[in-house]
């Protein structure tokens, strides 16, 4: 069975979306773009929701979302129980997320980040691996 992902992004992030979800198909990862679908004015919640709600039902693994700071879509994703969606600016936060944290959304800050340093978030948060052990008990006290 192929990773399956769910990408989405507002109007500040859709460039970056729209370089990301080619470069992730090149690795045979199903792609299910979440939106929004042209530069036009989008509103972050919505994506963020919908990336979220498709980790929960099971239609994806993981998710990737985009905004121009990161931090409204992470708002948004990280609302749902379950979601643990991580703000990353470079490889080794991204890398630390998925180890520690056991994170399932990768959260780019669209205005902030190189294409090549996204390319480098992205294949670590779908190899790196939760570690699990001392980390368990931390995540576990994350929903309330």
């Amino acid at each position: 069975m192929s990773l399956k992902i769910a990408i989405g992004s507002d109007h500040a992030g859709f460039d970056l979306k729209e370089i990301l979800i080619p470069y992730i198909k090149n690795k045979g990862i199903s792609v299910d773009d979440k939106g929004c679908y042209s530069k036009d004015r989008a509103d972050y919640p919505d994506y963020g929701h919908a990336v979220a709600i498709s980790l929960l039902n099971k239609e994806a693994d993981f998710g990737v979302l985009m905004c121009g700071s990161g931090n409204g879509i992470n708002m948004s994703a990280n609302k749902h129980a379950g979601i643990r969606a991580a703000l990353c600016w470079n490889a080794e936060i991204a890398a630390l997320a998925r180890q520690h944290n056991d994170a399932n959304i990768l959260v780019l800050p669209a205005r902030y980040i190189s294409e090549e340093e996204a390319k480098k978030c992205v294949d670590v948060f779908f190899t790196e691996k939760f570690e699990g052990g001392r980390h368990q008990a931390r995540i576990e006290k994350i929903d309330i």
